[in-house]
């Protein structure tokens, strides 16, 4: 199993080239079709609109035309310094969440960047990232805005509890699971919760038949401490570089609404979270 073809978000943020280097080092070593798509922001916030001020439209349409081309001319140019030549640039007009969820369907594994209160060019529109993990069907990959990925997939912690959403994550985490150096299985129980057997044994026997060996470890929530940052504690601790796990989430009238260790990772996370739901 392998992905074939890759797509990247794009946008003006200052974290957008490492998203794009991390793209091409994933799709050089999967020798996979990699899609740059070029999604930002199109609406005007009250903000934008106090300093544009007078000036006149064609004005702003002009540095967004920049602002695109510059994107272009860096996503192409850091695939030729990469030397990989099967890449695809995508800038299609409408709103940003639809195409954006449109293009992705037709992908294997999306490379996402983490929301970055701090930079105003990374905002795309509310929970961009949320939902295009929850709605776009395959993998998403994200990656945290603070840092820098120095390695992806050679000490991997997934996060199992037994669901449909952590089964999925795990099968979808295969090309990067089948050549880790070191692969762990946690479930994580509430700290006041009744012990269970160890479930994790089952994926760790389903792995090995893919030939991935993995160990597993059951473990409880500190107190007043959520799972999510349980496992981003455990994470740390064990310098594990990729964390795979189910997401969760739904639509709650027109308000999107995630599980607590889903949001925690989309507010918090501090590695390379790779989600499927």
């Amino acid at each position: 199993m392998t992905y074939k073809t890759l797509l990247v978000h794009i946008d003006d943020s200052r974290h957008s080239a490492a998203r794009i280097a991390l793209s091409l080092d994933l799709a050089r070593r999967w020798d996979a079709h990699l899609i740059g798509l070029y999604a930002v922001c199109t609406e005007l916030l009250p903000g934008a609109l106090r300093q544009i001020g007078s000036r006149p439209f064609a004005e702003l349409e002009g540095r967004r035309a920049g602002l695109l081309q510059k994107a272009h001319d860096s996503f192409l140019a850091a695939a030729e310094r990469a030397g990989h030549r099967s890449v695809e640039w995508r800038a299609p007009r409408g709103p940003a969440p639809e195409v954006a969820l449109l293009h992705a369907r037709h992908a294997d594994l999306l490379i996402l960047g983490q929301d970055d209160s701090r930079d105003a060019a990374s905002y795309v529109a509310p929970n961009f990232v949320g939902n295009l993990v929850l709605d776009a069907g395959c993998p998403a990959l994200v990656v945290p805005h603070a840092g820098s990925v120095q390695a992806l997939g050679e000490n991997v912690l997934i996060a199992w509890d037994g669901s449909r959403e952590a089964a999925r994550a795990v099968a979808d985490a295969l090309p990067l699971l089948e050549n880790a150096r070191y692969v762990t299985v946690d479930i994580v129980q509430p700290a006041d919760g009744a012990r269970e057997r160890p479930v994790g044994i089952d994926v760790a026997a389903w792995l090995d038949t893919h030939g991935v060996t993995a160990s597993f470890s059951t473990r409880r929530a500190h107190i007043g401490a959520s799972a999510g940052a349980t496992l981003l504690s455990r994470a740390s601790d064990m310098h594990i570089d990729l964390l795979v796990m189910g997401a969760y989430g739904h639509s709650r009238a027109r308000e999107r609404v995630f599980g607590g260790v889903t949001r925690t990772m989309l507010e918090s996370m501090t590695l390379p979270v790779l989600m499927s739901h």
